[in-house]
């Protein structure tokens, strides 16, 4: 699959090399596309924010939310019809997810934003439970958001379509637990069913 990352951070950097040493052809959207640290010891490539864009198949957004509206604008007509997964999280604003800063013409998704990059880098934990990763989807992008997710080691948990916002209450209890209740980055939420 063809996936774009727009953005070559942290959570960027963690997402992009995961799903290619997965097997995906990823390139990263960057400002600095002459800069391919990100792409580390992966067949990924960097590319200008509008070749990458441009490209067919999925977008990772994973660049700081407030970002977003930008990047969107120079890039509306890439953007219309794509399948765009939301991974940013505003901090501090009343709706963590950028989905009101994108062109109503993407098909939007909302993941990668209930756990810290240090979970998704090292999906498995000690006890040997594989992480979940939370996601709202329209149903028909459902199985490529899961295949997505699964390529970067992360087991999908479907929430629903438009429930972003539920999702986002996910991002919120991670804050509460990991920051106020002071128990560190390295935890997440999981679904357990018998």
């Amino acid at each position: 699959m063809e996936i774009t990352v727009v953005g070559t951070g942290f959570i960027g950097g963690v997402l992009g090399r995961a799903l290619a040493t997965a097997g995906h052809d990823v390139a990263f959207a960057s400002r600095h596309p002459d800069d391919d640290d990100v792409v580390g010891n992966t067949n990924a490539k960097v590319m200008s924010v509008a070749e990458a864009v441009a490209r067919p198949g999925v977008i990772i957004l994973a660049l700081p939310g407030n970002a977003v509206g930008e990047v969107a604008a120079e890039n509306q007509a890439s953007l219309a019809g794509k399948l765009v997964i939301d991974a940013t999280n505003k901090m501090g604003d009343a709706v963590p997810n950028a989905r009101r800063s994108l062109p109503t013409t993407v098909r939007y998704a909302r993941a990668f934003n209930t756990m810290g990059g240090e979970d998704m880098a090292e999906p498995v934990f000690n006890n040997g439970q594989r992480a979940d990763m939370f996601f709202s989807s329209a149903e028909g992008d459902r199985a490529t958001v899961e295949e997505v997710i699964s390529g970067v080691g992360l087991t999908p948990v479907y929430v629903g379509e438009d429930q972003e916002a539920v999702v986002d209450g996910i991002f919120q209890l991670w804050v509460a637990l990991a920051f106020k209740q002071g128990h560190g980055r390295r935890l997440a939420v999981v679904m357990l069913k018998d």
